[in-house]
């Protein structure tokens, strides 16, 4: 674009509009173009749109005030984690932060109660997307299905990375022969309705909303959602999924906003033995682990959540490859995951000082480390595995519940030289937390006909790369908010967690905090 964006100034000067610069990924990533292709072929729809949005937001208030309040309602997420949702009512609007979907359940209970009497899609205004997660976002084109056609606010690399996410539950669920929700068509009517946002941007969203996303410290673009409602009536903080200590990849999330009442924060770690390790500790224990393996002519398999943990593994193996400390060795990472390194390429802002600058300086970029190899499809998979050369590979889904990380643990699980190392959270009734919990026979659902895994593997879990908060961080964030809300309300982990970090909050900081259940609502104003 020129040497210090002198052609930007000319097409300002000449057209009086301020030109936005997208930058090109440096990984080719299809998603990008497909995204903004769509968002190109149907720019006159986005004007009408956009348009609509606007009378709904400022021709609301020219109606009378009526009497003010605020009630949130968890629909999924509370004492539990996944299919996070909450149902957030004013006399006015009615909005959702985030709709997602539990991976690790079949049934009913991996979606949110969408079925309440006081949930109707037509009087929905707005939905407010934290990250890119499917247990946060993974429902979010049902939502287009049921006739949705209102507003998706959110960060530019939520929405592509939210589609790309979306795209691979529908690809896997057909795989595996299941129902699909949805199709293709809707997500590119979720992509047609989405209103991205920076970081402390301020915008309108319903006549008595106004949102700013701050930095969440979770994954590329993730953000906790401020919300001041009425004349002043309330200010909220929905947190998300949070990190309040600084990683390879994102800085923390910040402690200072303008006003605040009540905050909803997660608690996936907040139980009281979930002090989590020092960062540093988990970086070199991991490459520790890579390096046994390797040496003793094994493997590694490293299941991982595509958006974050993925990208996090890949600079912290970089580095070690690089600083010698562990071998040069084939290290392969699955279609999905390579993806969304090409989108965190694309969007350099959202990450920490030290990899944005990283990011452009093609020299110093981890993710083109020449280390790395793509793999595009299950036969270069299978290829791969068959040469049975000591490997490292990072793959979805980080539960091991399906995907290409799947397929490397049946194929290598029975042969003791291998490894297998969990970096996440793993859900109950998932294959990974069977494994880990040290079971030696593993029943797969391959077909029609039941599959049996023999694991003589290594196993092991490193907590301490989590991108979610750990219990002292959770404490930490609490206590050094600036203004101290009045109110905390606790969701996003299991019922013991939720209950624990709720009466802790409580008793050190002397404010009132909630653990409500699902369905459970609350009155805020």
């Amino acid at each position: 674009i020129g040497k210090q964006g002198e052609i930007l100034k000319e097409i300002k000067r000449q057209t009086l509009w301020s030109p936005e610069v997208m930058r090109t990924p440096a990984l080719r990533s299809k998603i990008i173009e497909n995204i903004r292709a769509v968002l190109f072929q149907n720019n006159d729809y986005r004007k009408k749109f956009l348009n609509k949005v606007g009378h709904r937001i400022y021709d609301g208030r020219k109606t009378e005030p009526k009497n003010e309040w605020v009630r949130v309602t968890p629909l999924g997420g509370s004492r539990q984690v996944g299919r996070s949702c909450i149902f957030l009512q004013t006399p006015e609007s009615k909005i959702l932060l985030d709709c997602g979907i539990n991976v690790a359940m079949n049934d009913h209970n991996a979606y949110p109660y969408l079925d309440i009497p006081e949930f109707k899609i037509e009087d929905l205004d707005a939905v407010i997307l934290s990250h890119s997660h499917l247990d946060h976002g993974g429902l979010v084109p049902y939502l287009f299905k049921m006739g949705y056609r209102g507003p998706v606010y959110c960060t530019p690399p939520t929405r592509d990375i939210t589609a790309l996410l979306a795209l691979d539950y529908i690809g896997v669920n057909f795989k595996q022969a299941k129902k699909l929700l949805f199709d293709i068509d809707d997500v590119k009517e979720m992509v047609k309705h989405m209103i991205t946002l920076n970081w402390e941007e301020v915008t309108d969203i319903t006549p008595d909303m106004r949102l700013t996303l701050y930095n969440s410290g979770h994954i590329l673009g993730s953000s906790m959602v401020h919300l001041h409602i009425g004349n002043g009536l309330h200010n909220l903080l929905y947190t998300g999924d949070m990190k309040f200590i600084s990683s390879k990849t994102l800085e923390a999330a910040p402690t200072k906003f303008p006003r605040l009442e009540t905050v909803i924060i997660e608690s996936t770690y907040g139980g009281k033995d979930d002090v989590l390790p020092p960062r540093e500790e988990g970086e070199q224990a991991i490459l520790h682990a890579i390096k046994e393996t390797i040496e003793r002519g094994g493997s590694v398999v490293i299941p991982v959540l595509g958006v974050g943990r993925s990208q996090e593994i890949m600079a912290i193996v970089e580095e070690g490859v690089r600083k010698g400390v562990m071998p040069a060795c084939p290290i392969y990472v699955h279609g999905m995951v390579w993806d969304v390194t090409a989108v965190h390429t694309a969007y350099p802002d959202y990450l920490n000082s030290k990899m944005r600058k990283a990011i452009f300086h093609k020299d110093e970029n981890p993710f083109l480390s020449p280390i790395f190899k793509k793999v595009g499809s299950k036969r270069e998979q299978e290829q791969i595995l068959e040469k049975g050369e000591p490997s490292v590979y990072i793959a979805t889904a980080g539960m091991l519940n399906a995907g290409a990380s799947l397929e490397y643990f049946k194929y290598l699980a029975d042969n003791p030289k291998n490894c297998i190392i969990f970096c996440n959270y793993l859900a109950d009734g998932t294959i990974g937390k069977r494994v880990f919990n040290g079971e030696h026979k593993i029943q797969i659902n391959n077909g029609d006909k039941p599959e049996i895994i023999t694991v003589n593997m290594e196993v092991k879990k490193y907590t301490a790369f989590t991108n979610h908060a750990g219990r002292t961080e959770l404490l930490r964030f609490i206590h050094a908010l600036q203004p101290k809300p009045k109110r905390v309300i606790v969701q996003h982990g299991e019922s013991s967690k939720c209950l624990d970090l709720a009466s802790t909050l409580h008793k050190l900081n002397r404010i009132e905090t909630n653990a409500p259940k699902n369905l459970e609502t609350l009155r805020l104003a």
